[in-house]
């Protein structure tokens, strides 16, 4: 199943990074305030989506950018549309 990591942005210019399978039902959860970390946010932004081969590939590059923490390397992604990081892909011994 495909997966999709999605970018939001609040007024102030804070970013909210996420992933789902779901893009439209997802951010409808947001809209209805289902997620404690934005449901304070107020007037969200759509701002970045990117699509991957699979569900377990986006959560791998949404715990990526979160660990980054940088909010000038997150407003080059967003500006370039792009997310240039790779998933981890799990190694095979034998």
């Amino acid at each position: 199943m495909r997966g999709f990591v999605y970018i939001l942005q609040s007024e102030s210019g804070k970013f909210y990074i996420g992933s789902t399978t779901d893009v439209k039902k997802r951010l409808r959860a947001h809209e209805l305030g289902h997620t404690q970390t934005t449901r304070n946010m107020h007037i969200l932004k759509l701002v970045l989506v990117q699509e991957y081969r699979t569900l377990a590939d986006a959560r791998s590059i949404e715990k990526k950018l979160k660990c980054l923490k940088r909010k000038d390397y997150l407003e080059k992604i967003v500006n370039d549309g792009y997310i240039r990081l790779k998933a981890k892909r799990p190694s095979f011994n034998g």
